[in-house]
């Protein structure tokens, strides 16, 4: 058990820092169990048992300095006991059981790890979770469930499809990896670029969760959609000539350049229109223009990302939304939806044809969407049309639709802000 000086809390508070350090770390401690026992379902139990150890004993001993070096400390005695009840005493054992002893004083007085420090093991577990023995669904849930911290529900929100259908894929996806030895380490040169489609698929499901959170109080996770930046970084990195993975870190950079305006003083949601754009973080803006930039030098054309982040860049380069080049934006949408058709896709572009040719036109396209029903279920389909109605002054349809909008929304945050609308 780990040691140390701690912090003493109210039993509440206990629990919010357990779910805190969880829903922040649990990538890492994670990636961290499974480089040591080879093995990702054990490791994920192993941290489990680790999180609800921390339930048990945090709200009467206090939270500890490092609660995240605590836990996986925690989990790595909870590996050594269980090698030696059955009887693995080798070299292995001592050897981890050293550097736990070592870990386990230095977590009472060490700073939190550093976000920033390149930390390859959390982007070895999102190859792990990429492997090809899962099926491309598997793989997401997978990642989005470990390295992305997101509940099955949430999932199963974000994609539209029942809780037990997520459930089922995660457990799969566990049992599969499991028989098939997948080893804790990226995969051979020739077998990367098969693998890294994939990788970019969910690292951008990750940072889209960041973005605007499915589920709970706050509408974005900045603590997720920094660490998705950062594997998006280490990933270009390691294959620098791949255009689209500089695309897609185009992509994050830009679009979390606009966080520090995204709400307000309360956390609530504010708008693109009624952003102060002085709050744009320019450095990340000139970070994203920059990868941007290198994708294109590479000369092999734009991906579905590197469209993304000409779009992100049309907006950032924007003085005002008045002024902002919406019919390249429709133009970029459109070849977006030719490269990688979705219904999703044409929403957001219809919110561009709004702006570039007025809303009746966009509302017909919204319509189509509707009549399709390829985005029932999804709160942003009723949300557009109610702002493209609201700027027909068709007010009470419009309204209609917010409320429509608001019961579908997961967020707590984007729920409220809809049902103010629905309100008028």
């Amino acid at each position: 058990m780990a040691t140390g000086d701690v912090t003493a809390r109210p039993a509440s508070d206990a629990g919010r820092a357990v779910a805190a350090v969880w829903r922040i770390e649990s990538a890492r401690i994670v990636a961290t169990l499974t480089r040591m026992v080879g093995d990702f379902s054990l490791a994920e139990d192993l941290a489990q048992d680790a999180l609800t150890e921390a339930l048990q004993q945090w709200p009467s001993d206090g939270v500890p300095r490092n609660p995240a070096a605590w836990l996986t400390a925690v989990a790595k005695r909870k590996a050594i006991d269980g090698w030696r009840r059955r009887e693995r005493h080798d070299e292995r054992i001592a050897a981890i059981a050293h550097d736990l002893e070592r870990e386990q004083d230095e977590a009472t007085d060490a700073l939190p790890w550093d976000p920033d420090a390149i930390d390859d093991d959390v982007l070895r577990l999102i190859f792990i979770a990429c492997h090809p023995v899962l099926s491309r669904e598997a793989q997401v849930a997978l990642t989005l469930r470990v390295v992305g911290g997101l509940s099955s529900e949430e999932i199963a929100r974000a994609f539209l499809v029942p809780v037990a259908t997520v459930q089922q894929r995660i457990v799969r996806a566990k049992k599969t990896l499991g028989a098939a030895h997948a080893p804790f380490e990226l995969p051979p040169r020739e077998e990367f670029r098969g693998r890294l489609s994939a990788v970019l698929g969910v690292l951008y499901l990750i940072f889209n969760e960041a973005h605007a959170a499915s589920s709970g109080p706050d509408w974005m996770r900045p603590d997720l959609a920094r660490e998705a930046i950062r594997l998006a970084r280490v990933l270009a990195e390691l294959v620098p000539r791949e255009p689209e993975v500089h695309g897609l870190l185009a992509l994050m950079e830009l679009t979390a350049a606009r966080f520090p305006a995204r709400t307000d003083a309360n956390g609530d949601p504010v708008l693109l229109a009624d952003q102060d754009r002085t709050r744009w973080d320019r450095s990340a803006i000139a970070r994203g223009r920059a990868a941007l930039a290198r994708a294109d030098a590479l000369g092999r054309g734009r991906g579905g990302y590197a469209l993304q982040a000409a779009i992100a860049e049309c907006h950032a380069v924007a003085a005002s939304v008045e002024e902002t080049d919406w019919e390249r934006i429709v133009i970029l949408y459109e070849a977006l939806g030719q490269l990688t058709p979705s219904p999703v896709i044409e929403l957001n572009r219809a919110a561009a044809v709004a702006m570039a040719t007025g809303p009746a036109s966009a509302l017909l396209i919204v319509d189509r969407l509707v009549a399709s029903g390829q985005l029932r279920g999804y709160h942003l389909l009723p949300a557009t049309r109610g702002e493209l109605l609201l700027r027909l002054g068709r007010t009470e349809e419009a309204r209609n639709e917010f409320a429509a909008a608001a019961r579908l929304a997961g967020n707590d945050r984007e729920r409220s802000a809809l049902e103010l609308k629905a309100r008028g």
